[in-house]
């Protein structure tokens, strides 16, 4: 009999960043697997969400027979408590957190409170919580989430090509969307800093998240001379930015957190040598030996480093057989999907147990 399992994000399914990335890769997998699943994108602002917003995850979860196993997203679920409470008695709920909504960057001090709030509470209306990291679940223990109720699914990578990253003229890739949470501004300054070096950067990634971030950005490298240097590309098509890592030297993204750091991966499937920082699970994410992580907004370490790689070929070649050596022993989503699955059924019998003690 197909096990079934409904899924719901905020927005469009099909978004080009990890979060999104993650949670279409694991339903192909447990698709695959033979799992009837239902995507369910909503409308609307998350997380801070507006009157369209809540309509729809009303809505949506209303439609859903009772009973129904709900896998929701983070982002759709931490800013709607009292609606998750709502539904938890008669859905099955399990929330899939990439990292908490408080630690997005760029948030003023009175929202990082509210959704951190709100967050810990409608985390209290579902039984179990998938987090895609093991940082991630020591992050929501210290929110007071017990262990118990804690699963890590960690994702998977596809295979790429591998990279040659031997070039003379070093091309650097960064792929991350232009928002502050990512860096750019870090990267730009420590770039500039390392002009005297030949390099090339392509920065691929979404300019219309934060418009006026996109801007200041554009904005920096124009002032630091590096117009014909560091190009912003946007977000491209699947088969481009695959291209892109084939094409590239040396990887950098200069995050101040991420929930987990699927572009890290990525990079290493392509043996890529990486530069990146310790930010969030970064530090975990990079493999010994593939790369080096800078502390958290330290423009001279960035720098430092980049210049030492930059300069010096053998160091970068190094680090890119490490990053080959590194790729074998990468997860791919097969496995992530019925570790997924795994949880789910594990899920499903803790609850199953816990009904029958209080039949």
């Amino acid at each position: 009999m197909s096990r079934r399992v409904d899924l719901v994000v905020p927005g469009d399914p099909a978004q080009l960043t990890g979060g999104y990335l993650y949670d279409a890769n694991i339903a192909a997998s447990l698709r695959a697997q033979g799992w009837t699943v239902t995507v369910h994108g909503l409308p609307g602002r998350f997380p801070d969400a507006d009157a369209q917003a809540r309509e729809a995850f009303d809505a949506t979860l209303s439609a859903l027979p009772a009973g129904r196993q709900v896998v929701i997203d983070g982002l759709a679920l931490g800013g709607l408590p009292e609606l998750a409470h709502a539904h938890a008695g008669r859905l099955d709920l399990i929330a899939l957190i990439h990292h908490p909504l408080a630690d997005e960057g760029g948030l003023c001090t009175t929202l990082q409170r509210c959704l951190l709030a709100s967050e810990r509470a409608a985390l209290a209306a579902a039984r179990t919580i998938i987090t895609t990291s093991r940082h991630t679940a020591r992050r929501l223990a210290h929110f007071g989430v017990r262990p118990n109720r804690l699963q890590v699914v960690e994702p998977g990578v596809r295979a790429l090509p591998l990279a040659a990253a031997d070039a003379d003229i070093p091309k650097l890739l960064c792929v991350a969307s232009l928002t502050p949470r990512k860096g750019h501004g870090l990267l730009v300054a420590a770039l500039a800093r390392v002009a005297d070096l030949d390099w090339q950067c392509d920065c691929i990634g979404s300019l219309a998240r934060d418009p006026v971030h996109a801007g200041t950005i554009a904005a920096q490298i124009a002032a630091a001379g590096l117009d014909g240097r560091v190009r912003l590309s946007g977000e491209c098509t699947d088969d481009a930015l695959c291209a892109a890592y084939a094409a590239a030297d040396l990887f950098v993204l200069p995050s101040r957190y991420e929930g987990y750091g699927m572009v890290i991966t990525e990079a290493v499937a392509a043996g890529l040598p990486v530069l990146t920082t310790s930010g969030g699970a970064l530090g975990e994410t990079l493999p010994h030996g593939a790369g080096l992580a800078m502390p958290v907004d330290d423009v001279d370490a960035f720098a430092s480093a980049l210049r030492a790689l930059l300069s010096n070929r053998e160091h970068r070649l190094q680090l890119r057989d490490g990053a080959r050596r590194a790729r074998s022993g990468l997860r791919d989503w097969t496995r992530a999907g019925f570790e997924f699955a795994t949880a789910l059924d594990r899920h499903a019998a803790t609850n199953h147990l816990a009904q029958g003690r209080h039949a």
